[in-house]
C-alpha cells in the first residue's frame, strides 16, 4: 500500500480542528472499512507531543464515540502505539505518495481492535479530577450537619479541634498506604482488589459486599436527606416525610442516570461541584474575619474558653475524644474514594498517590478552619441543643448574614451532597464491577455497557439499594422505639465508620503482607515502612474505645461486614458444581 506521511508541523494537537483534518477523517473512515483505525499520527516530535498531551479529535458517529459525550473522542498515551503503515489522503499532504519511515505511528484502540473481546473501562480520568473524586467524595453533608453532634460529645473546644486534626492526620497516614497499593494494583475495586490479593477471595469479597450493600447506599440515602432538609429551607416550603423520601429517591434515580450514561460525564458533575463545594466552605471558613472587618461582630476567640459539664456517660476523657472521633471520621470517610476508579485514570502510577495526598491536606485544612469559624461565632451550649445539631452552619450564617444568609447556607450545603451522592455513584458501583468479573454469582455485575462504556448493571442496582435503604431506615425509625426520635441520618452514619474502620486496619495491613508476598512487584510509589504501624496502633486504640461505648453500632458493623460469608460460601459451592458438570 502506498502510503504518504504529514509533516510533523502538520499534525495538530489542538483541540478544534480544522476542514483539512475533518476531510482527512472522512477519508481514514472510508479506507479503513470496518473503521478500527482511530487516527493516524505522524512522525518525530510530533510523537513526543502526543505521549505527553491528551489529543482531542471530533468523532465520526455515535457508533464510535468511546466516551458518549457525543461529540469528542479522548486519545491518551496509555493506548497502544505500534509501527504500521496507513493511507493518507492527498489532502493531508502536498509532497505526492511516499512511505512512511520507521518512525511512523498510528494510534489504535486495543479496545475496538478485537471485536470478540468484551468492552472494557476506558482510561479517561486525568489529575485535576482525580483530586477532584477525592475532594467531592468526602466534602458533602459531614462538615456542616456533623459539628453539633461533636460539640454535644466533645464538651470542649481543645478536644473537638485535636479531634478534627487527628482525624486529618490519620487520613493521610491511611493515604499514604493506599497510594502504595492503588499505584501497584491499580484495577477497578480499591479496597476489593488490595485485600484479596493480600489475604485471598473470602476477605476481599466480604469488603466489596460491605461496600455495595451496605456502606455506599446508607451514604448515599443519608446524604439524599440532608440534601431534601435544606431544600425546605431554600424554598420555604415543609415537606413531610413521604415526600422526602420521594425526592430523595428522585435525586438517586436522577444521578444513577447521569453516571451510567458515561463516566466523564459523571466526572464533569464532579469538578464542578468540587470547585463549588470547596469555594463554599473557603466561605465558611473566612466569613467570621470578613464580617469582623467589615462591620461588627462575627469572630469571638472567647467562645472558644466556653465548655459543656461532663456527663457521667461521657466522663472518660479517652473515650470521649473516641465518640468524638467516630463523628469526625464520618466527615472525613471517603479520602481512599478515587482508588475504586484506578482503572479509569490515565497515568495511576503517578496520578492516583498524588490525588491522595493533595486531596486530604486540603480536606484538613478546609475542615479544621471552618470548624474554628463555627466556634468562633455560635456558643457551643447552642450547637448541642438536639434541634441544631444539624444546623450548625445555618446558625452561623443566620447570626453573621441574617435569613438570607440561613438561606444561603441551606444553598451550599445542597450543592456540598449533591456532589457528594454523585461521587458515591460514581465509585461505589466500581467494585462490584470488579467482584462480578472475579465470582461467577455476580458475573453478570461484572460486564461493561457497549454502548456507554460504563458498568451500567452495577451502578443501577446501586441506585436501588440505596433506596431501599433510605425507605428501611424511615420503617426503624418509625416502629423501633429505641430509635424513635433519632434523625435518618444519624442512624443510616452510625453504623457505617465502625463497619469500614475494620477494612480501613486490614487494607494498611496489607502494604505490609503484599511486600512480603509480592516483594518483586512494582511499586511506583512506596510509604515509609513506619506509617502502616503508626496508622494501625492509633486504629486499634480508637476502635476500642467505641466499641466500649457504642457498642450497639459497633456490632451491626461486625454483623454487616460478615453478612456476605454466606453468599461468597454459596459462590463456591456454585463455582465447584458448574466445574464438576464440565
Amino acid at each position: 500500500m502506498s502510503t504518504m506521511s504529514p509533516a510533523p508541523s502538520q499534525v495538530s494537537t489542538t483541540t478544534s480542528p480544522g476542514p483539512i483534518e475533518r476531510r482527512y477523517w472522512k477519508k481514514v473512515r472510508g479506507n479503513s472499512g470496518s473503521g478500527r483505525v482511530v487516527v493516524v499520527v505522524g512522525m518525530g516530535s510530533a510523537m513526543r507531543v502526543l505521549s505527553r498531551r491528551v489529543l482531542r479529535i471530533p468523532c465520526l458517529s455515535a457508533k464510535w464515540s468511546l466516551t458518549c459525550c457525543q461529540d469528542w473522542f479522548l486519545l491518551h498515551r496509555e493506548w497502544i502505539l505500534r509501527p504500521n503503515i496507513v493511507s493518507f489522503p492527498a489532502c493531508c499532504h502536498g509532497a505526492g505518495q511516499q512511505q512512511l519511515s520507521n518512525k511512523g505511528r498510528h494510534v489504535v484502540d486495543p479496545d475496538l481492535t478485537n471485536q470478540s473481546e468484551k468492552p472494557s473501562l476506558l482510561r479517561v480520568l486525568g489529575l485535576g479530577m482525580a483530586i477532584a473524586i477525592v475532594v467531592g467524595n468526602v466534602i458533602g453533608s459531614g462538615i456542616f450537619a456533623k459539628p453539633g453532634e461533636i460539640a454535644a460529645a466533645g464538651r470542649t473546644f481543645p478536644l473537638i479541634i485535636t479531634a478534627w486534626i487527628v482525624g486529618g492526620v490519620l487520613s493521610f497516614l491511611g493515604a499514604l498506604c493506599f497510594a502504595e497499593l492503588s499505584a501497584m494494583l491499580p484495577q477497578a475495586g480499591g479496597m476489593y482488589v488490595y485485600l484479596q490479593k493480600a489475604y485471598g477471595r473470602c476477605v476481599g469479597f466480604l469488603q466489596g459486599w460491605s461496600w455495595f450493600l451496605f456502606t455506599k447506599p446508607a451514604s448515599l440515602g443519608a446524604l439524599s436527606m440532608i440534601f431534601v432538609e435544606h431544600l425546605e429551607a431554600v424554598v420555604g416550603i415543609e415537606i413531610s416525610t413521604p415526600g422526602a423520601i420521594g425526592l430523595a429517591v428522585v435525586l438517586i434515580s436522577g444521578l444513577a442516570l447521569i453516571n451510567v450514561i458515561g463516566v466523564l460525564w459523571g466526572g464533569w458533575v464532579q469538578n464542578i461541584t468540587t470547585v463549588v463545594k470547596v469555594g463554599f466552605v473557603l466561605f465558611v471558613a473566612c466569613l467570621p474575619y470578613l464580617v469582623s472587618f467589615f462591620g461588627e461582630g462575627g469572630f469571638s476567640a472567647e467562645l472558644f474558653a466556653q465548655s459543656l459539664p461532663v456527663t457521667e456517660e461521657l466522663s472518660s476523657l479517652t473515650g470521649r475524644f473516641a465518640i468524638v472521633l467516630l463523628a469526625v471520621m464520618w466527615a472525613y470517610n471517603g479520602w481512599h474514594g478515587v482508588t475504586p476508579v484506578a482503572e479509569e485514570i490515565r497515568d495511576p502510577g503517578r496520578n492516583i498517590p498524588r490525588a491522595l495526598l493533595f486531596g486530604t491536606v486540603i480536606l484538613t485544612v478546609l475542615y479544621v478552619s471552618a470548624n474554628v469559624a463555627y466556634h468562633s461565632v455560635v456558643p457551643m451550649s447552642e450547637m448541642a441543643e438536639p434541634d441544631n445539631q444539624e444546623r450548625v452552619a445555618v446558625l452561623m450564617f443566620d447570626r453573621l448574614l441574617g435569613p438570607r444568609g440561613a438561606m444561603l447556607i441551606a444553598l451550599g450545603v445542597m450543592i456540598s451532597t449533591f456532589g457528594a451522592i454523585n461521587s458515591n455513584m460514581l465509585l461505589g458501583p466500581r467494585v462490584p464491577f470488579a467482584m462480578g468479573r472475579d465470582d461467577p454469582l455476580l458475573k453478570w455485575l461484572g460486564a461493561v455497557n457497549p454502548r456507554f462504556r460504563t458498568p451500567a448493571r452495577a451502578i443501577i442496582l446501586q441506585g436501588v439499594m440505596g433506596v431501599l435503604m433510605l425507605i428501611g431506615s424511615a420503617c426503624l425509625v418509625r416502629w423501633v422505639p429505641s430509635l424513635q426520635g433519632k434523625s435518618m441520618f444519624s442512624i443510616l452514619t452510625g453504623y457505617i465508620i465502625f463497619a469500614s474502620s475494620l477494612f480501613y486496619m486490614l487494607t494498611v495491613a496489607a502494604v505490609l503482607v503484599l511486600r512480603r508476598k509480592m516483594p518483586s512487584a512494582e511499586r511506583p510509589f512506596r510509604c515509609p515502612t513506619l506509617v502502616p504501624f503508626l496508622y494501625l496502633a492509633f486504629y486499634s486504640w480508637f476502635l476500642y474505645n467505641v466499641y466500649r461505648n457504642k457498642p450497639v453500632e459497633a456490632n451491626i458493623g461486625i454483623l454487616l461486614n460478615l453478612s456476605g460469608l454466606p453468599v461468597f460460601l454459596a459462590g463456591l459451592w456454585w463455582a465447584r458444581r458448574r466445574g464438576g458438570e464440565s
